[in-house]
């Protein structure tokens, strides 16, 4: 009798784990996050897309290919948000994954244009990867430290319109060379709207840098 005592706790424990499992399984594969889940693997599709000769090759056939693939993950950015907000269906699996996926997809972009046959991003172009490449890397981790003290940093409306502005920079830079033999300039363009976007980084990103900085000078 004390033995059946004893693992009943367990049985419990089994019974209570076997009724939250389809709760978890129901946020963790609602569409939101889905989406997000498809954001994440499009940034080995928009490499793969410059390798299919074998090698890094930016042809018009890779540049085209690549900026489907990255123009559909950049729609899933919008519809996930906004699923999980009219459906009710935000998880901490989507908020976790969410900023995980735009920055994964944005960097590989960016390192990939700088490292490209075409050489897309270069010169004094590379600085303004850089300088978003770092901000991103500076509120990430400020963000982990805030979150750690239960403290919120919220997405301003500039930011919103930096990531914008930075989304379509990198789609039209993407295609380069191969969109200037249809439209010209179409290169130059997309590097000054890198630049745009670079200057807004660099305020966004001291403005989330001061508010952080207040919470660690209260600590």
């Amino acid at each position: 009798m004390g033995r059946i005592d004893r693992q009943c706790p367990l049985l419990i424990s089994v019974r209570s784990r076997k009724r939250r499992f389809p709760k978890m399984a129901k946020h963790t594969f609602n569409l939101p996050n889905i989406l997000t889940y498809a954001r994440i693997l499009a940034v080995p599709l928009v490499v793969l897309c410059f390798f299919l000769e074998g090698r890094l090759q930016s042809s018009d056939f890779a540049r085209w290919s690549a900026l489907f693939v990255f123009i559909a993950a950049s729609i899933t950015d919008y519809f996930d948000g906004y699923f999980a907000r009219v459906w009710k269906q935000t998880s901490n699996i989507g908020r976790m994954l969410d900023p995980i996926a735009d920055k994964l997809l944005v960097s590989t972009c960016l390192l990939l244009l700088a490292a490209d046959t075409d050489r897309t991003i270069a010169g004094w172009s590379l600085w303004a990867a850089i300088i978003i490449l770092c901000r991103e890397i500076l509120v990430s981790g400020l963000r982990e430290y805030l979150a750690a003290l239960k403290v919120s940093v919220p997405v301003t409306q500039l930011a919103k319109w930096k990531t914008t502005i930075q989304m379509i920079a990198i789609a039209i830079l993407l295609v380069g060379p191969a969109g200037d033999k249809i439209v010209p300039y179409t290169t130059q363009l997309g590097l000054v709207l890198l630049w745009i976007a670079a200057i807004v980084t660099l305020y966004t990103g001291y403005d989330y840098f001061r508010a952080g900085v207040k919470h660690i000078m209260d600590e």
